[in-house]
């Protein structure tokens, strides 16, 4: 299961960077970001499943599980409100809203590298 764990973590990172960075550099949100971030998010959900399912205890109340629980709250909420930006179809809202995605991209890598440093190490997370 950890083969699959990893994947699934990784295909996370590569579809929120690829959603929010492109998102950035053509200046507006489209419908193919939105597309991008819920992949994102649903890889991120899979992979942090099978990830718990792998930890020995499960969850656990520290810094990785804090900022897990976070940006997996945060990424949720970031792709509802680009869902919402994109119904209200205002070309102003859809130009700004890059700000909002580079700052949750930025929290979801904090338990993003943890996690993979934590795990080479090996110490607790």
């Amino acid at each position: 299961m950890l083969p699959y764990a990893i994947i699934t973590i990784n295909l996370a990172l590569l579809f929120y960077t690829i959603g929010v960075w492109a998102e950035k550099k053509q200046g507006v949100l489209k419908k193919w970001h939105l597309i991008i971030f819920w992949l994102g998010f649903a890889f991120d959900t899979i992979g942090t499943t099978l990830m718990t399912t792998l930890a020995p205890g499960n969850f656990r109340l520290n810094f990785h599980g804090i900022t897990g629980v976070l940006a997996i709250v945060l990424m949720f909420l970031h792709a509802v409100w680009a869902t919402i930006v994109l119904a209200s179809n205002q070309e102003q809202r859809k130009k700004n809203f890059h700000k909002f995605s580079i700052v949750v991209w930025c929290i979801w890598l904090i338990p993003f590298i943890s996690g993979m440093l934590f795990s080479m190490v090996g110490t607790p997370k």
